[in-house]
């Protein structure tokens, strides 16, 4: 006869395997980043910040790359394309759910005016690529896990898979969202009347030849570790206002004319073309406004290395012939794949140690306040991720899931959990807004992040064990 004794000491036993499950690859992982930040801390600088620096350049441009084409190649075939559907739809929903989030934080805490758009951006968009990476990794270490023999490699797939979504996300939205503030045009008009000074005084500064070493040294390690090379994205309407001041419907000074927005074909009228013909082919205002804004996005850096590693590996993993000539035992180029995947087992370390001596810098002065910082955090770290479960349940009570695949899911709640990207400290000081708070305010998540990732794991495994 069963007693409720052996019940309770068998659920105690479950449990206790459960924690010990989930814990484990979270001690991995944090010890990891602890490591970084003791190696970059300012009272030992065991290793200077300049190598940091490099470490986040190979980890975007090798590492990254490397463990991307490695596991999501053969992993994704037509079927699995057609299985995997969910996650990049999961990716924009998850950011839906968080711009709401964000509303309402920005509603209730009401933070300064110009970070309004910003309280909305670091509630709405997560971190899905490096750090889900690297937990999923440190879960899948043991070969005795319950997510099964193909834990690594198609932990490693979903997340790469979802990070095409956000990239798009994040080069369009999110670089149009963090556009300055429309200034007063009293101080438009001061400042064109400094231009030519400011110019005389940037031109002594970028003259002197230790200018370049300094600025790079000098910029936020968060910035480099997800942009590197920052200075060669600029362009002429970074920092400008631009669709502010195409839309303004206030004061004409400050509103852009539509005869003066740039033609993004750049096509020069020809001559001979009559005044009737142009007046009856001319595009609506609007129309040409829509234009100027996509002319304006600059979509050409979605092809990041990870983005094209991956697009290359989802082309060649849906070709058998290319498949079999790449990532096939007995393959052609399965040297190449092999020496790709030694590189690849460099990429989480890395990428903790990055993280770790980012957290070592410190936060940045932030003029957010407090209150809109605390509703941040509880909303992105907290919220979310109980309304995710209640989503990734809903999808699986409605059939959308993959049956009886507990990575899947787990890597669709892990969405719903990450704090904000660091990629956004990268964007801000691209397009000259926030640049401090967008840099202070990851600090903070990532700290928190910590405990908050910790416990939900745990209840992720509750939940799907």
């Amino acid at each position: 006869m069963i007693s409720m004794e052996n019940i309770l000491a068998s659920l105690q036993g479950t449990l206790k395997v459960e924690m010990l499950n989930a814990v484990v690859p979270l001690l991995m992982f944090l010890s990891m980043g602890l490591f970084g930040l003791v190696l970059a801390h300012p009272k030992y600088q065991l290793v200077p910040r300049a190598t940091f620096t490099f470490l986040s350049k190979l980890v975007f441009v090798v590492f990254l790359p490397c463990l991307i084409f490695t596991y999501l190649g053969p992993t994704i075939t037509q079927k699995n394309l057609l299985l995997w559907w969910f996650i990049p739809v999961n990716v924009v929903l998850s950011t839906a759910i968080g711009c709401l989030l964000g509303l309402l934080v920005a509603l209730i805490c009401r933070p300064p005016r110009d970070f309004f758009r910003l309280t909305i951006i670091m509630t709405a968009f997560g971190n899905i690529g490096n750090l889900p990476l690297a937990i999923v990794t440190s879960i899948c270490q043991s070969d005795d896990y319950p997510f099964g023999s193909d834990c690594f490699d198609y932990g490693v797939s979903y997340v790469s898979f979802s990070q095409w979504v956000s990239v798009i996300l994040v080069y369009t939205l999110v670089y149009h969202m963090m556009e300055p503030p429309l200034r007063d045009q009293s101080l438009l008009v001061e400042d064109e009347q400094d231009d030519d000074e400011e110019g005389e005084i940037y031109e002594e500064i970028i003259s002197d030849p230790n200018y370049e070493n300094e600025n790079h040294l000098s910029r936020s390690l968060l910035i480099e570790a997800e942009w590197p090379g920052l200075e060669d994205k600029e362009t002429e309407y970074c920092e400008t206002p631009f669709i502010a001041r195409l839309f303004h419907t206030g004061n004409s000074s400050a509103r852009l004319s539509v005869s003066t927005i740039p033609d993004v074909h750049g096509l020069p009228e020809e001559e001979g073309t009559s005044n009737y013909s142009s007046k009856c082919l001319a595009e609506p205002r609007m129309v040409k406004k829509i234009r100027s804004v996509v002319g304006m996005t600059p979509i050409h850096h979605i092809l990041q290395p990870p983005t094209i590693a991956s697009l290359l590996a989802i082309i060649i993993g849906m070709v058998p012939t290319l498949k079999s000539i790449v990532y096939d035992d007995d393959a052609v180029l399965s040297f190449i794949t092999d020496s790709l995947e030694i590189l690849s087992e460099a990429m989480v370390p890395s990428a903790m140690l990055v993280l770790g001596g980012m957290l070592a810098q410190g936060p940045n002065e932030s003029n957010l306040g407090v209150r809109t910082t605390v509703g941040i955090i509880i909303a992105r770290l907290l919220i979310l991720p109980l309304i995710g479960i209640g989503v990734i349940h809903l999808a699986d009570k409605w059939d959308i899931l993959i049956a009886g695949d507990q990575m899947f899911r787990l890597v669709l709640l892990l969405q719903y959990t990450m704090p904000s990207a660091i990629l956004f400290g990268a964007i801000a000081s691209l397009r000259g807004y926030a640049v401090k708070e967008a840099s202070a305010l990851p600090f903070w998540q990532h700290v928190v992040a910590v405990f908050s990732i910790s416990f939900y794991i745990l209840v992720y495994f509750y939940i799907l064990f």
